[in-house]
């Protein structure tokens, strides 16, 4: 026997719920299908372990910082505890999983869970545990899984992947990173700051190649003071592990460079967990890699059928994917609706300390979009509250159109920088001028004044203000 449904939906991630929860609201019945654990990457082994363990070894680093201000024994030894720690961490997990996905789903009229891989046979009906399901209407949010690079030698070593490093048990001695994006700098810091010796290797010329070159530097800048040794323009040939350890054989100009270590992080992207469900026998669309191609409405190539996520391959992060599924599903069932997904105003943060943040268009990107810019790049140590804190490294970058005054863009690396990207994403949203934000007044000392000062450099030589001036 068939069963039927308003919206089939295979995954049950954060993209998922979010569409569920929206197709329930229109009264649709919904059937969702989950293979592995439910709540996806993003509850069980991505942004909340990661970021529970990053703000545990934030502890262990404010200790030494306030040894140095005069709190604290001089030389006291901070050695964490990795039972206890992992086992804060499985707490934090199992009780968001808990309270955001499965009381959720007890509370949820309409929706189905089915446990099991559900796989496409047409465009209308799925198959899973032996039983056909159909329905007129299909969202696929499958998510995605780490990218697994071809290297010789790998099979040999003992690797970790940016979801295993999040499940260890055990914190390893020595630790070298393959690759230079946001899993690398933000793991990496976080395992050097549990005592951790830490080596990033990147085959490109500077960390984090998708962000302003003006936060990349300054971020390695950072990590290299506490002690994080980076590696850049490196040229990658052989891994092995000839005894206890794993060794990675690095070109680097025209010298050959040996790294050895108790582990071996893969951070080199994310691909599509598209493969294996049928996208062919439904005729929908992927690229080379695998993601699922989509309009602005979250539409594929096949009429009745959604996609939205990682498995699409935008920006991979849960807010992102959770708003993607919200437009696929107001699109289904609110026909004409003109529900697009607007890239552009969504922030975004890395949380490395001091976190990376932004919003809106770069540089590059203005100017390709034929705006006449002009862009005030300030370091936060302009900001007073920063040297209350004691936390003077990084710059904010602000993007406004020449002849209008409008918010284009902010970029920043600073201490709080993922709260403060929020108050520009809303400037740029509601269309603010850095006349606007300059002429807002802000709490005084505040980290978030920096935003403030930044808008008013573009006018002003702020190094002749005051505090508290106008």
């Amino acid at each position: 026997m068939t069963a039927r449904a308003d919206l089939i939906i295979i995954g049950s991630g954060s993209t998922a719920f979010a569409a569920a929860l929206r197709a329930t609201g229109y009264g649709a019945k919904v059937i969702m299908f989950e293979k592995s654990v439910l709540g996806g990457t993003c509850i069980n082994w991505g942004c909340i372990p990661s970021k529970t363990l990053i703000h545990a070894a934030l502890f262990n680093h404010e200790a030494a910082r306030g040894t140095r201000l005069g709190l604290g024994g001089e030389g006291a030894v901070r050695v964490p505890d990795p039972e206890r720690l992992f086992k804060h961490r499985e707490s934090v997990v199992a009780a968001l999983r808990q309270e955001r996905y499965l009381n959720v789903l007890d509370k949820m009229q309409g929706l189905e869970l089915v446990k099991g891989t559900a796989r496409f046979v047409d465009a209308q009906t799925v198959v899973c545990n032996g039983r056909s399901y159909r329905a007129e209407r299909f969202l696929v949010a499958v998510g995605g899984n780490p990218r697994i690079p071809e290297l010789s030698g790998l099979d040999r070593c003992d690797y970790l992947t940016s979801r295993s490093a999040l499940l260890l048990r055990k914190l390893p001695a020595s630790l070298v990173i393959i690759g230079g994006g946001v899993v690398a700098v933000e793991l990496g810091q976080m395992y050097h700051r549990l005592g951790c010796r830490v080596t990033i290797l990147e085959h490109g010329p500077r960390l984090l190649p998708a962000i302003e070159q003006e936060l990349s530097a300054e971020l390695e800048s950072v990590l290299v003071k506490e002690g994080i040794e980076v590696v850049t323009n490196a040229s990658f040939c052989s891994l092995d592990k000839p005894g206890d350890k794993s060794v990675v054989h690095v070109d680097k100009g025209d010298s050959r460079h040996e790294f050895t270590c108790e582990r071996i992080l893969l951070a080199v992207g994310t691909l599509p967990a598209t493969a294996g469900i049928g996208l062919e026998s439904a005729g929908v669309t992927v690229d080379r890699k695998g993601f699922i191609q989509v309009d602005e409405h979250m539409r594929t190539s096949v009429p009745g059928i959604w996609s939205a996520g990682d498995a699409v391959g935008r920006m991979m992060i849960a807010t992102v994917g959770a708003r993607e599924g919200v437009i696929a599903v107001d699109d289904m069932f609110n026909p004409g609706c003109g529900c697009r997904m607007d890239y552009l105003g969504v922030p975004m943060a890395i949380f490395t300390d001091p976190e990376v943040a932004m919003v809106g268009y770069s540089e590059e990107q203005a100017r390709r979009a034929d705006f006449d810019c002009m862009v005030n790049i300030m370091p936060v140590s302009a900001i007073p509250k920063a040297h209350v804190t004691t936390q003077t490294e990084g710059v904010i970058k602000m993007i406004a159109e020449r002849t209008t005054g409008r918010l284009l863009g902010v970029h920043l690396v600073c201490h709080r920088g993922a709260d403060m990207i929020n108050e520009a994403a809303l400037a740029l949203r509601m269309k603010a001028t850095v006349d606007d934000i300059a002429a807002t007044l802000h709490v005084y000392p505040s980290i978030g004044e920096g935003l403030r000062l930044c808008a008013q450099g573009f006018r002003r030589d702020i190094s002749r203000l005051s505090c508290c001036a106008e």
